[in-house]
């Protein structure tokens, strides 16, 4: 994957390290292990690299409805992009993880969704950068001053009703993201109820990145979309609304827009 405005080489960022206007966010994190994420940052990180954990940082407080990792609050977000040093439309964000973009495109979709252009994800995360010879650190940057404004975009995101009500229309595609068993209903390793909502069609998030977790090129992204590429409105969700922003990334590289996430998911339409 060449350098765009949605994706970065390990290359070009160690290039650019030291520009005042690049922030990088380390995201990773466990769903098995939660706190693991944060001791594997405060062991080593990619230099300048601030932390920012699915759970506290870019989810908000779990209800009975809204699904397991709900969107985080607009004011609480801002002041940690703030703390980064983030300006708002001006620095350019760059995310990393090791789960094959899993939490970094989590990042990237909710920094546009709060209104905000200026993202990227690392290619090959950081397993790439470790490979290539890039230095590491367990220095922990200080706090900057940046000033994050969010502006919400309300148009990139349906909830439950308006899924119940359009999934169905014709020109309408319900993508579901999570691994086939899981949609299938073989499997549920996370969720008291298995399946997929009715209607649905399966696309795996992890067929987005190679077995090494690089990004496929921007042709085979569009060949994956084929089948869909001319609807009207898709829809996207996975277990929480974290894994669906990989096809949404994934989308927006095969040059589809204008994709929705459902951020409650399977875990929000099976609260009801």
């Amino acid at each position: 994957m060449t350098d765009t405005h949605l994706v970065v080489s390990c290359e070009w960022l160690q290039e650019h390290l030291e520009d005042p206007q690049i922030a990088i966010a380390d995201c990773r994190f466990s769903l098995a292990e939660p706190d693991l994420g944060q001791h594997q940052y405060q062991t080593s990180h990619i230099p300048g690299a601030y932390y920012l954990d699915l759970n506290r940082d870019l989810s908000s407080d779990v209800r009975e409805h809204g699904g397991r990792h709900p969107l985080p609050n607009p004011q609480l977000f801002a002041q940690k992009l703030s703390a980064m040093g983030v300006d708002w439309q001006q620095t350019l964000v760059v995310a990393y993880d090791d789960s094959h973009q899993a939490f970094a495109s989590r990042l990237w979709w909710l920094l546009r969704y709060f209104g905000h252009e200026g993202v990227a994800v690392l290619d090959g995360g950081l397993a790439a950068w470790l490979q290539a010879g890039y230095e590491v650190t367990d220095v922990i940057p200080h706090p900057g001053n940046g000033n994050f404004i969010p502006q919400i975009n309300q148009h990139m995101i349906v909830d439950r009703e308006m899924v119940k009500n359009r999934k169905d229309s014709p020109g309408a595609v319900l993508v579901d993201s999570r691994d086939s068993d899981r949609y299938a209903g073989i499997r549920e390793p996370i969720d008291k109820v298995a399946g997929h909502i009715p209607g649905a069609v399966n696309y795996p998030w992890k067929q987005v990145t190679d077995s090494q977790g690089y990004l496929i090129n921007p042709q085979d992204q569009h060949q994956r979309w084929s089948d869909i590429a001319k609807a009207e409105e898709i829809m996207v969700y996975c277990g929480s609304g974290v894994t669906a922003c990989v096809n949404l990334l994934s989308l927006e590289l095969a040059g589809i827009q204008g994709a929705k996430l459902y951020p409650g998911s399977w875990s929000d339409w099976i609260s009801y």
